[in-house]
């Protein structure tokens, strides 16, 4: 991506706000976001971790990858969030409209833990560990994963991803949407 990540999820937001007509007040309220950090994400000012997004995004109701500017786009592999130690999340393919998917390569640093809140109802993640092995949290415990086993789940609840190995763990994430925004 030639333009900064801080900077086109700032403008993403600040479109996204501007087509539904909200005040970064009501922003706020949607979201749980507080109204001075969507002012200085939509400012490129701070960059907002991955659970923060994720709050921002289930409260707009759009998809991650609309907050990288790809939503649409041919162009695959180019949006790369790297907001916080631990956690890198890489668009393999951004939003598609028709298929109301999009899928995201996660690297887990060694022993890093990703904790997420619920997203909105109809959110499914299916998960396929690429490098590595790891955990995923879902229904208050840590289910084990090697390497080219699957697990799909309803996101509208708390769930979670960790590393517990001295290895870096890779794994994709294709995320399935009810609703386009």
């Amino acid at each position: 991506m030639s333009e900064n990540i801080n900077n086109v999820i700032g403008t993403q937001l600040k479109l996204a706000r501007t087509h539904k007509g909200w005040s970064l007040d009501v922003a706020s309220e949607q979201t749980g976001v507080s109204k001075a950090m969507l002012g200085q994400i939509e400012r490129g000012e701070s960059s907002p971790t991955v659970a923060k997004l994720w709050k921002i995004a289930s409260g707009f109701q759009l998809p991650l990858s609309y907050f990288f500017g790809s939503m649409g786009d041919n162009n695959v592999g180019q949006s790369i969030l790297n907001t916080e130690k631990g956690i890198t999340i890489a668009t393999l393919f951004p939003f598609d409209p028709k298929t109301k998917t999009e899928i995201h390569a996660l690297t887990l640093s060694p022993l890093h833990k990703q904790m997420s809140l619920p997203h909105n109802d109809g959110v499914i993640e299916h998960i396929l560990v690429i490098e590595g092995e790891m955990e995923y949290f879902l229904d208050d415990k840590w289910h084990h994963l090697n390497k080219g086993e699957v697990a799909k789940f309803d996101a509208n609840r708390k769930h979670g991803y960790r590393n517990t190995s001295d290895k870096q763990v890779i794994f994709h994430n294709v995320i399935s949407y009810t609703y386009t925004g």
